[in-house]
């Protein structure tokens, strides 16, 4: 398999698993859900998943997918910067181990 082809089918499992994760662990409905990103970073872990919610769209919340999913980071856009979004006013952030 090309490299090429390689990351993107890995981008989309992992977005996959995310997605199913949310929704049936979670207990998200679908419309709660803006998008969720597989992505093939340079640092470990190689692929990560983006998710971002409808009600929050200047959130971006990092999933790891590998042997387990698990919410591991956020990060502001910069329109969330702008707003001042602090931890303690995100609504979908929930790490564990």
């Amino acid at each position: 398999m090309s490299p090429i082809v390689y990351v993107q089918v890995n981008e989309m499992l992992y977005a996959k698993r995310v997605n199913a994760y949310l929704l049936e662990e979670e207990h998200y409905r679908q419309e709660e859900i803006q998008s969720v990103q597989g992505i093939w970073g340079v640092k470990l872990p190689p692929f990560y998943t983006v998710v971002i919610f409808k009600d929050e769209p200047e959130v971006e919340y990092i999933y790891f997918a590998h042997n387990h999913i698990m919410q591991f980071e956020y990060q502001l856009t910069p329109e969330g910067e702008a707003r001042g979004i602090t931890r303690s006013q995100l609504k979908h952030y929930n790490p564990r181990d």
